[in-house]
């Protein structure tokens, strides 16, 4: 039997369309996340999520008023982020470590509390900004690579003039003596702490963009006594303790709820902040 159509045309296929628009919407326990005209990353998505899960077990614990109204542009009320506050400090407790268990992770993590490590190196910045074609700066950047790991000092500093988006290009790139404080972490993380010396066999990435980075030389660091730094150790091992305790709280959560259009299961950490 065929669907009845006026001038307005099809009510069957407006119905539908009504209904696809709906779905779109992620939702948690039928609340929705963002307006129907929105269109969010999952990752926004996903901090929403977890938000609006805490605000609704805040409501459940009766921390937060019954009548406090969710909000689809990401922002709860001051009353839910307190209530939030609470909720999480008498859900997760984190105790303190004991000695046993910072000197086991001081002794297993010596570069993470070394102090005075110095790196001189320079460095090729292929910049990643808006609309810039991603594929094809890499493309290049790898180009780059192999030809200076098979070139001289000279063939470094022409490259950083012609390729570099650092100012450092008009001195071929030198960055001089840096400290692991004085870059971005990402960056630190992947030139420091090791024992490579010249142009690296891959690229570096840093929230900038791509680098080609040539280690000229490195001072070792120095490892502090412990006691100097038993507070730190600790400190690093509480916050182990509480994402791992918040994770699996939030999977608790998300397992108790109905979750429409967002998952929470593919987040690699908790999205609480």
């Amino acid at each position: 039997m065929g669907c009845g159509s006026g001038g307005g045309g099809c009510a069957c296929a407006a119905k539908a369309d009504a209904t696809a628009t709906e779905t779109a919407v992620a939702r948690v326990n039928g609340v929705p996340l963002h307006a129907a005209d929105e269109t969010l990353d999952m990752e926004t998505l996903r901090q929403r999520a977890c938000t609006e899960l805490l605000r609704q077990r805040a409501q459940l614990n009766g921390l937060l008023a019954a009548d406090d109204q969710p909000a689809t542009d990401g922002a709860i009320s001051v009353a839910a982020t307190a209530a939030i506050d609470q909720l999480l400090e008498q859900e997760i407790q984190v105790p303190d470590p004991d000695e046993t268990a910072c000197r086991r992770h001081f002794a297993a993590n010596p570069a993470r509390f070394a102090a005075g490590e110095r790196i001189q190196l320079r460095h090729i910045l292929f910049a990643v900004t808006e609309g810039v074609n991603v594929v094809a700066l890499r493309r290049r950047a790898e180009t780059t690579l192999i030809e200076l790991r098979c070139g001289d000092a000279a063939a470094f500093a022409a490259a950083a003039d012609k390729f570099s988006n650092c100012p450092s290009s008009q001195q071929g790139g030198d960055l001089g003596w840096l400290q692991a404080s004085d870059c971005a972490p990402e960056f630190a993380r992947d030139v420091f702490g090791g024992s490579e010396v010249g142009v690296l066999p891959r690229l570096v990435h840093s929230r900038h963009g791509l680098h080609i980075v040539e280690v000229l030389a490195r001072e070792a660091a120095e490892m502090p006594p412990f006691e100097t730094v038993r507070a730190a150790v600790a400190q690093t091992l509480r916050q182990q303790t509480w994402i791992t305790a918040t994770r699996q709280f939030m999977s608790l959560l998300a397992g108790q709820a109905q979750l429409e259009g967002v998952d929470l299961n593919a987040a690699p950490e908790p999205l609480v902040q």
